[in-house]
């Protein structure tokens, strides 16, 4: 970690005031802080907390977010003006080198500072300021370290081993050349630190402060980062456990929700409701006449009030369509990437795998979406718009979709390059859902008698139910047949369940920044790389027996430390598969 990352918390801020409509992210003037003067008082450590939100909003950290989780899949292609990001072209070429612009990490480690910081002061603010109490410190702790894990969870999925450490950095005489903690070490000390403070979290915000559920930490936020880390450490039971947490919290707003407006839905909507979305709180379009959709799109991507959309979603970073209005920060790591008004094509696109199977309107040969509901899956038209050949998906500020005989949507409202407002969502229902039923896959069992068949047929009906919900909330008909959803006898085994786990996350969250982290789980878990040899050796840019020989090795599916970093911290030792040499910390598969 570079010594100019950690100058004392006295570099710039960004501070922020709590009296409006996402009044926590609102930004006044930078000044340099001073210790001394500056940790008296509940209002200090607020404006240092919000500060840490801003810090992860910045449009680099956002970058890396879509970048790192997303971008070396084939859901990614190259769109226009690729040639003015070189480092990211590199990256669509699987050109990927230490000297890359974006394996660089001080954006992250910014935020774990910001957040260790408040760690280290907010003790001695509830000493001194009678108005912090005890329970305002509990929450702030939690808080912050809530919103570190999420940020070495990050690194630790894009590098593999990163730097540890849960010290402020405020002196330039502390020693910051810290060596790479394991993958492992580092995932169960995040475990352990979530664990000990999810009980202090703030469980709901008033709904008077419009944004704070989906864009401050919560409970159900850290039990959402606890259910895939538990994921990837292979614990399936408190993966489910913390799942069934959520989604019961979930449930209790939908019904605080419903009952609020139950006049304005009626008891015939309530059991539509209950049967096409087995009893999970999901956003829904409007079910008396589901031939005009896109409910479910503007309610989670674009609406700038969030109380329906906390309804699904979890944890978002938060954006504003007019941010010079109210002094907040556009989305402009979307306008860039995906695209804008003013070009509807961003840096990238969709890969042809998407494209193709997308524009497959015959509904033959389609690999990731379901051939039998065809052109009915509201998905095909809010992740990608074809006429223009660009991701649809939060570059609108409303896609409205014509289901009637021949599907086509409306994407005349393209977000302006300087005022994007599509929220960045990091955690919603469906994820947690099928980060379950993905749970529920592997806890099944090899065996053949009786005793493991009716255990493996529970296991496998409770997935199917999870999987099934998010499927036919897609599907754009007022009434559905069985042909016209997934059947259940279809996806008898262990091996043909955890295939449509892997398929319906691949639709739900595309564009979300999950698949290529998604490509990493299952390739740590199988032991080879089979799954990324697949996906990378369908990317238009890169050659498919280049794809097959380089991510023999595990090392290849991380990514290298940048080049400065590597200058400045000598105890870093860089990724075999981009540097010279072996290491035998290093897991090699040939499977």
């Amino acid at each position: 970690m570079k010594k100019n990352y950690y100058k004392i918390i006295s570099a710039i801020c960004l501070v922020c005031s709590f009296t409006s409509c996402g009044d926590f992210l609102e930004i006044k003037d930078q000044r340099e802080i001073i210790l001394e003067d500056f940790w008296n008082e509940k209002a200090d450590v607020d404006n240092i907390v919000a500060g840490c939100y801003s810090a992860l909003q910045n449009e680099g950290v956002r970058k890396r977010m879509m970048i790192w989780g997303e971008f070396r899949s084939d859901n990614i292609g190259a769109g226009s003006n690729i040639d003015d990001d070189i480092s990211l072209y590199n990256i669509l070429k699987e050109n990927i080198t230490a000297k890359n612009d974006y394996t660089t990490w001080d954006g992250f480690y910014d935020v774990i500072n910001r957040c260790n910081t408040v760690l280290k002061y907010a003790p001695e603010v509830a000493a001194k300021d009678p108005a912090y109490t005890d329970g305002d410190l509990k929450a702030t702790i939690a808080e912050v370290t809530a919103l570190r894990s999420l940020c070495y969870f990050y690194l630790i999925r894009t590098f593999r081993d990163v730097p540890f450490s849960r010290e402020a950095f405020t002196d330039d005489d502390q020693k910051m050349d810290l060596a790479a903690t394991p993958f492992n070490e580092v995932l169960n000390n995040l475990i352990v630190d979530l664990e000990a403070i999810q009980n202090d979290a703030v469980r709901r915000y008033p709904e008077t402060k419009n944004g704070y559920q989906t864009g401050r930490i919560t409970q159900d936020a850290i039990h959402a980062m606890l259910c895939e880390m538990y994921l990837w450490a292979g614990d399936y039971d408190n993966c489910i456990k913390y799942a069934d947490m959520v989604i019961k919290s979930k449930k209790e707003i939908f019904e605080e929700y419903n009952k609020k407006n139950r006049n304005n839905m009626g008891a015939s909507v309530e059991a539509l409701l209950e049967k096409r979305l087995n009893g999970f709180p999901l956003i829904y379009e409007d079910l008396q006449k589901v031939d005009q959709c896109g409910r479910v799109y503007n309610t989670l991507f674009t609406q700038s009030k969030r109380d329906d959309a906390s309804r699904e979603v979890i944890f978002e970073l938060y954006y504003d369509e007019d941010p010079s209005a109210h002094s907040t920060i556009n989305n402009g790591a979307i306008s860039s990437f995906y695209g804008n008004s003013s070009s509807k094509k961003g840096l990238v696109t969709a890969g042809s795998t998407v494209s193709g199977d997308i524009n497959l309107t015959s509904g033959s040969g389609r690999v990731i979406f379901e051939d039998k509901i065809k052109d009915m899956d509201a998905r095909l038209y809010t992740c990608y718009d074809q006429s223009s050949e660009a991701i649809a998906k939060m570059v609108y500020s409303k896609i409205n979709i014509n289901a009637e005989a021949t599907p086509n949507a409306n994407y005349s409202s393209a977000f302006p390059s300087n005022s994007n407002g599509s929220q960045w969502i990091i955690y919603r229902l469906p994820d947690i859902m099928l980060f379950k039923a993905e749970a529920l896959c592997m806890k099944m069992r090899d065996g053949v008698e009786a005793e493991d068949l009716a255990y493996n047929d529970a296991m496998n009906k409770e997935a199917f139910y999870l999987v099934n919900a998010i499927n036919k909330r897609s599907i754009m008909k007022v009434t559905l047949t069985e042909k016209d959803t997934l059947n259940a006898s279809d996806f008898g085994s262990k091996s043909t369940m955890l295939e449509l786990v892997k398929k319906e996350r691949r639709r739900e969250l595309m564009f979300e920044g999950k698949y290529w982290f998604d490509l990493v789980r299952y390739a740590l878990r199988a032991g080879n790389t089979n799954e990324v040899i697949s996906s990378v050796s369908k990317r238009d840019d890169v050659n498919s027996q280049f794809a097959s020989n380089f991510f023999k090795k595990m090392d290849a599916i991380f990514w290298p430390y940048n080049y400065e970093e590597l200058k400045v911290n000598h105890n870093l030792v860089q990724n075999p598969a981009f540097g010279s040499g072996e290491s035998t910390s290093y897991e090699k598969t040939t499977k």
